[in-house]
Formats: structure tokens, sequence, C-alpha cells
């Protein structure tokens, strides 16, 4: 042998010695096993190492064509020439390439199978990955080294693996390398990615040394699977033992902090990010952005990132959606118009929220320019964003543009059809809803939760107790009961229904409770007209640990308004930002102004009103106006009715009919006329008022002096037989309520055939002796309704419940669950 080729060969020999001095290595293993025989065998040919060094520098350039034809034409290729071009083959994602010259090689070494295993663990390959480490280990060639185990635990991350995992790390533990902390570190972290955290948690409180990777997937992991408050204790004891954060461990710590709600902690956790200086960072600076967003804390999420040195597309992504929940819809949409500005990857915009946004603004125009840029980034290809457009389009009532989407999308998910379903149930097509909802059912496609929500909000706005009890029993079949989100939607249709009992009974069989089925619960007492039921249900949710939020607030001011609770209102009221810390939206504000005027305190209302922080809206106007109706107060109506009219957007024609009201009862007669005439001249027409009973699953309508339904003359032979029973109780017309300047004999005959009224009698001839009655009014029901039906409670002996666009009314023996005060 030439002296040059034996001093190379010994330069390699010390070379090996000194690589196997600083790894792991099996008892007994030889040194010269690290040379490469082939290398001896060719006589250290300089031509083979001379064009492996052009191949590996041609693969780095990415030229890995070139490298190819290189490799085919060497003479003697060596196992360092195949690993190399394996290598750029699984590097440029070619991993069918790769696994073809893997299987063409004769002999293999640990590296040539773990650079095979590698490519399939980045392609999220696990089985194939672990198939090949199987191969490996019955092959016999060669032993899987620490570096094999590390490449192969890299792409574990599916629950369903957690078999061949623990056989991993069965070989791990056989082959000495349980104690290498960069294993230790990865089996930690493949236990937390298939959700095995008893076993990660094991094998980190086993490991003989520990880093702040070690620490950060624990942390990870725990806050993965919302075992928060572990998350946060580990954090805490990695800052005693003096582990160094890194924005990975800050990321998870902050996600803890969201899931706990606990926003005293994320502060906590902020200020030791700005005490390490990794406020700088963005990773860390979005997660706090995610902290402040998911709990509502608009200003800070606002300061945090205007302050950012560095911002990316998930900051703008962040803080737009951060804006759309909370409703300020306007700075959402002109974030967006920012960071349509920048270079950030315009395929990850938040398409999403963005539609959202503009689904809940109705604004069509910006709808369909954000339908254009998801059809040129291709965002549209995601089917989250197709099911936003569906929604969007929907709700803004363009069916068609929604049904052409839809037809695209019906066949892959759930989420499409409920999108449709809804939205058909928000703009009142509610048989349009029922009919795509049997649709779906045709189809085969399977309702979640959403769905019946939404079917059943359906099935409540019928007021269709036989159509509801059909969908409880779809519920129960489908396996949706448990959830409480459909629970509390059966509670809210029986509550809408008129069935305080059922809905009390369906609160009490769900298994599971929370925030939403607890609303759910005293929203139905409140609806019924309960204060007593709505207040007690309120403490009860607090003294069950629950923290009412705005939704809870809101439903017991109602209560409050329709009893006359003032005192009681106002107290509630107070307690939202003293006692809860939540802060009084418009329809807070709104409900305090009716428990106010109703009352009769105008003056207090007033003044409330002035120390708003924004401008009374039409609906609170309008309710002033409905208050001064029932107390006779015309100047603080006609001072209401001035505010309402100069709104340029104002279309619903509740508060014209309603001062017209007020002027006609007052008499003033040439008013009512300058009202109706500024209603032609806005384009306001009166909605027609129309009441409607069910009976044998069928809807029957009616429309006051109604002629049309088949049993019109037995209808109104009833009428005639109890308006002379209510006579003999004292029953005296009232008047006023007929408005319009006629003979006082027309009036009292137009107040007999009141919608309400024609349904009552229908139901009366038409249902067995002493069964209950419910009617529903699409408009308040009047004074002289109110108090007929009363008597007519007390002389068929029946319980009447009347649901108008205020409330329920539960009529028994002559009395009212409103008390009169409404």
């Amino acid at each position: 042998m030439k002296p040059c080729r034996t001093n190379a060969l010994r330069n390699l020999a010390a070379t090996a010695t000194a690589t196997a001095a600083s790894q792991p290595s099996k008892p007994n293993q030889n040194v010269q096993n690290l040379v490469d025989a082939r290398i001896i065998k060719t006589g250290f040919d300089p031509n083979t190492c001379r064009s492996n060094f052009v191949v590996d520098n041609l693969i780095r350039r990415g030229q890995l064509s070139e490298a190819r034809k290189l490799f085919d034409e060497m003479p003697n290729q060596n196992t360092v020439s195949t690993n190399m071009l394996i290598s750029g083959y699984v590097k440029s994602g070619n991993l069918a390439t790769a696994r073809e010259l893997f299987n063409s090689m004769v002999d293999r070494t640990a590296v040539s199978w773990t650079i095979l295993i590698g490519g399939y663990s980045q392609k999220n390959q696990f089985r194939e990955a672990f198939k090949l480490f199987v191969d490996m280990r019955t092959d016999g060639g060669s032993d899987p080294d620490y570096v094999t185990f590390a490449t192969l635990l890299s792409g574990c991350s599916e629950p369903d693996t957690a078999n061949e995992l623990i056989q991993v790390h069965a070989d791990i533990i056989k082959f000495g390398y349980n104690s290498i902390l960069i294993i230790c570190n990865s089996l930690v972290d493949s236990y937390c990615k298939i959700r095995c955290l008893d076993l990660a948690r094991r094998v980190f409180k086993e490991m003989p040394q520990k880093d702040s990777v070690s620490f950060n997937a624990l942390i990870t992991g725990f806050a993965k699977e919302g075992l928060n408050e572990e998350a946060i204790k580990l954090f805490v004891e990695m800052q005693h033992l003096g582990f160094k954060p890194s924005d990975f461990t800050f990321a998870a710590a902050l996600s803890a902090g969201v899931g706990l709600a606990d926003i005293a902690l994320g502060r906590q956790v902020h200020a030791f990010v700005v005490k390490t200086n990794f406020v700088e960072n963005v990773f860390v600076a979005n997660a706090l952005l995610d902290l402040y967003s998911k709990h509502d804390c608009v200003v800070e999420a606002r300061k945090l990132f205007g302050e950012m040195p560095e911002v990316d597309g998930v900051s703008y992504n962040v803080m737009i959606t951060c804006y759309a929940w909370n409703e300020q819809y306007k700075e959402s949409l002109k974030l967006f118009r920012e960071l349509q500005f920048t270079r950030f990857d315009r395929s990850q915009f938040p398409f999403s929220t963005l539609l959202s946004v503009v689904a809940n603004k109705l604004d069509l125009q910006i709808g369909r320019q954000i339908h254009t840029q998801t059809i040129v980034t291709t965002a549209i290809s995601e089917v989250k964003v197709a099911n936003s457009l569906v929604d969007m389009y929907a709700k803004c009532g363009r069916f068609e543009e929604a049904k052409e989407i839809f037809a695209n999308l019906s066949h892959i998910s759930t989420v499409p059809w409920t999108a449709m379903i809804s939205a058909y149930v928000q703009k009142g097509n509610l048989e349009e809803a029922l009919n795509l909802f049997i649709e779906m059912c045709r189809a085969n496609i399977s309702a979640d939760q959403a769905t019946f929500a939404s079917i059943l909000r359906a099935s409540a706005e019928l007021a269709s107790l036989s159509l509801g009890k059909q969908l409880h029993s779809f519920v129960i079949r489908s396996g949706f009961m448990s959830n409480v989100f459909s629970g509390s939607a059966l509670l809210d249709m029986y509550a809408k229904s008129g069935s305080l009992k059922d809905a009390i009974q369906t609160f009490k069989e769900m298994p599971e409770r929370n925030i939403v089925s607890w609303n759910a619960l005293i929203s139905a007492c409140a609806q019924n007209g309960d204060a007593q039921a709505t207040l007690k249900s309120f403490e009860d949710m607090v003294q069950s640990g629950y923290r009412p939020d705005s939704v809870s607030l809101l439903s017991v001011l109602s209560a409050c308004s329709h009893c006359g609770l003032i005192e009681e209102g106002l107290q509630y009221f107070n307690s939202m930002t003293q006692k809860y810390k939540l802060r009084p939206k418009k329809e807070h504000y709104a409900s305090m102004v009716d428990i106010l005027c109703r009352s009769g305190c105008f003056d207090e209302a007033e003044k409330l009103m002035a120390q708003m922080p924004f401008e009374p809206d039409e609906i609170m106007w309008s309710s002033v106006i409905n208050s001064c109706r029932i107390h006779k107060n015309l100047e603080f109506a006609k001072k209401a009715a001035d505010q309402l009219f100069k709104m340029e957007k104002l279309r619903d024609a509740a508060p014209y009919v309603a001062m017209s009201n007020i002027y006609a009862v007052a008499g003033q007669w040439e008013s009512v006329s300058q009202v109706k005439k500024a209603m032609r001249e806005r384009g306001v027409r009166k909605v027609t008022a129309y009441s409607w009973v069910e009976l044998k699953s069928k809807v029957h309508v009616f429309t006051a002096n109604d002629e049309l339904h088949p049993q019109t003359n037995e209808i109104r032979r009833k009428i005639e037989n109890l308006m002379q029973e209510m006579k003999k109780e004292g029953y005296k017309p009232d008047t006023s309520c007929a408005l319009h300047d006629e003979d006082e004999e027309i009036k009292v005959e137009s107040l007999k055939y009141h919608s309400e009224r024609l349904a009552i009698a229908f139901a009366l001839i038409n249902t067995p002796e002493g069964s209950p009655i419910l009617v529903m009014k699409n408009l308040r029901a009047c004074t002289d309704c109110h108090a007929a039906i009363k008597l007519i409670s007390k002389i068929t002996g029946r319980e009447i419940t009347v649901r108008d666009s205020s409330r329920f009314h539960h009529f028994k023996d002559g009395f009212c669950s409103c008390r009169d005060f409404w």
C-alpha cells in the first residue's frame, strides 16, 4: 500500500476514534466499524472521493438532476455517494425516488436508514417511517443509533400511533439511549403530541437531566390538553430551577392563561416577558395579543400591537379577529385595509373572520370584494373560507349566490348546510329552513349541535310545540342530548313555545351545564314574565360557581323591566361594573331606560340617557314612546319622536304606529294624519297584525276581522257568546285601543275581532274542555285584548298563554302573569 494512502487511512481511523469517544457507544463496539469498508476495498480511490465532493456541492446548490447524472456516471459509487443523493431527494420532497434509490442499495448503513426515516417523519408519515424502522431492525445489517431514534420520533404526532411509539420507546431502553437528553426530550414531546400525558409526565420525571426544551415540551402538552394549572405550575418550577424560558415557554404559558381565563396571570407573564427582553419577539408578542383579545381587552391589545417593533400576518389576524369579536367592525375592516398593503402572505389573510364581520354588517359590497380576493389568492379552496362565503351571502339575503357556492360544498360537511339553515332562520324564512333540514337528513349529512341550535330556533319562532318535540326526539337519537349547546337550544325552544315547565325539566335533565345553559334558563324565566324565578335562577348560577356575563345580566334586567322591579333593576345594573367588572352595553342601558320609563320615572330615564357613553338608538327611543303611551306622557313622547324621525335609517313602523296611537288616544287626529303622512313619505309601512294557533300539527293564522277561515261563522258566534258572559263579569271595552276617528259603536265592534281573540275562539271550539291554549302574535297585544283574555280565562276555566312581541302572558282564573305591568 502506498504511503500516502496508508497515512490517509491512519488519519481517517484517528478521526473515527475521536468521533466514537464523543458519542454514545455500544459495549465491545469496534472503532474500525466506523470506517467505510468500501473505502478500504477500493483502496481509497481519489476519483470516488472527488466525485462525492462534486455531487455534494451540486446537491447543496439545488442542482439535483446534475448530481444524479454525475452519480450515475461514477465508476465506483460507495455508500457515502448514495446517502448524499438520497438525502438530496428527501430534502427536495421526492420521497419516491429516494426510496427507489434506497431499495437499490446492496449494503446500507444506519445513516442510510436514518435519512429515509427522516424523510417520512418530515412528511408526517409516521407509520411509513415506523415500518422502515422495523425493516431496519429485522434486516440485521445496521443497528439504530440515537440519531435514528430522534429522527423517527420527530414525526410522531398522531394519537392512533401510541402502540408504535411504545415499541420505539422499548427499543430505546434496549439500546441504552434512554438517558440521552435529546432522546428523552423527543419522547416527552411525542407522548404529548399523541395525548399520552401520563407517559410524558413519567418520562419527564425519570430523566436524569433536563433542560429548557424538556420543560417546554411538557408545558406545551399540558396547555394543549387544557391542563392549564399543571402547565403554570411547571412554568413556575422551571423558573425556580433556574432554566431560562424561550419563546416557546412563554407561548405555552400564555396559552394556559387563556385556558384559565385568568387575565391577571396573563399580565404577570407579560411583565416577565418584558423583564426577559422577549417582548420584541414577534412569536411571543402574538401570544400576548391572543391572550388580550380572548379576554376582550381591546385597549391593551391595541396598545401592544402599536408598540410591537415587528409584526407579521399573525399579528394582524389576531387584532382583526379581536375587533370583530368585540363588534368593532369598523376598526376590523380598517386594519384589514392596512394589512392589504403589507407583503405578508395574502392567502393567509383572515378571510373567514372578515366575511363574518361583513355578514354582521350586512355589507354586500365589501363582501363581494373579499370574495374576489379569496379567488385571486386561492383561499376560496379552503372549506372554512367557502363556508364563510355561504354564510355571508345568505345573511345578506343573497340566497342565489349562497346556493351557488353551497352546491360545491354541500357534499363535504355539515357546516355549509348549517350556515344556510341558520341564514334562513335569521331572515325569518322558517319554512325554507325546515325544508333544507329535511333535505340534509335525506342526503345523510349528519347534523351537529349548531344545526340543531338553528333548527330548534326555527321551531321556537314558529312556537310549534309538536315540531319542537319531534326535534327533541331527533336530538336524542343523534346522540347530542348530552351536549350543552343542544340542551340549551331545546330549553330555549320550550320556553319560546310557552312551555316553561318543559324548559325547566330539560335544564334539570342536562348531564352537563355551562354558562350558556344557565343563561338559557334565566332567559326562559324572564321571557315568561316570572321575575322571581329569573332572579332565583341567576343567584343559583352564581352559587354554582359560574361568573355572570353580559347575557345573564341582560335577561335579569329584562325581567325587572317587565315586572316593574326598579330597585332590583338598579342594583343589578350597578353590579355589572362594581361587582362583576362588566362594561354595560347599549342593550343594558336600553333595559334600564325601559325599567325607568315603564315605571313612569321619565326624569331619571332622561338623565341616564344623557350620561350614556353613546347616543340613544332607535330601540331606546321606541321604548320611551311605548312607555309614554302607557303613562300618557305626550310631551316626552314628542321629544322621543323628534329624535327618532330624524334618523336616516329608521325603517321600522313600530315607533310611528306608537306615536300615532298616542295622538289618537289624546284625540289629536290631525297629528295622527301627519304621522301617517311621514310614514308614506319615508316608505314605511305598518306591519299587519296576525295571530296563529297550532292544532293537530297544523298552523291556523288569523288577522283582524278575518273572514277567510272555513270556521268563520262558528268563531264569530263563539266571540258573541263570550262577549255576553264578559259583560256579566263587568267588562267594558277600552275604545282608546280602536285607533280610528269613528263612532264609538264601530270602535267596540272592531275590538271584538282582533286577531288574538279570533285565534282563541277557534282554539276553544276545536280543543277539549279544560285543555290549555297557546296563541302567538307578531305584534304587541292591546290593553283591551289583555283585559278581555283575562276574563275569557276565568269564564272558560282555561289556561291561555299569549306570546306577543314583548313577552309571554299566562292567563289563568282571570289573572295574568304580568300582573298588568306591561
